[in-house]
């Protein structure tokens, strides 16, 4: 049975649309950077930009795209958003561990490193849980 999703619910899918668009741009202003910006980055992280695969950039892509398609789709109430969402959280979590499986990383940013990746996951594993929430409440069609 189709219920409305609730204003909550809509913030929430809002929300989820902003944070999704911010790692779209970061993603955009990645590819984009010129080697002289490159170059302007502090040392550590040029040595693990440097060691990372093209594939694993691949992935952000992946997570940031299907991430913003899953909160479009969530704040139309679609039930393609949970496919999306999770999409992107797989696509998130294989990011990070190939971050640190393949590059300096932990050795260049110990425990502090490990910040933002853990928020970056909790945040899109909320997002999808959510969303398979409204899925089953009713919300999306």
């Amino acid at each position: 049975m189709q219920s409305r999703m609730p204003l909550g619910g809509r913030v929430v899918a809002l929300t989820a649309l902003l944070w999704n668009l911010f790692g779209l741009l970061v993603f955009v202003l990645q590819l984009a950077m010129t080697p002289e910006q490159r170059a302007a980055l502090p040392v550590e992280q040029q040595q693990i930009d440097m060691a990372l695969p093209a594939w694993v950039l691949l992935l952000f892509g992946v997570a940031t795209i299907a991430g913003t398609a899953g909160s479009i789709a969530l704040l139309f109430a679609r039930r393609w958003a949970v496919p999306m969402l999770q999409a992107s959280l797989l696509a998130i979590v294989a990011q990070m561990l190939a971050s640190y499986a393949l590059t300096p990383v932990w050795s260049l940013t110990g425990g502090r490193g490990l910040v933002l990746p853990v928020l970056l996951i909790l945040v899109v594993a909320a997002l999808w849980l959510f969303a398979r929430g409204a899925a089953q409440r009713g919300w999306l069609r």
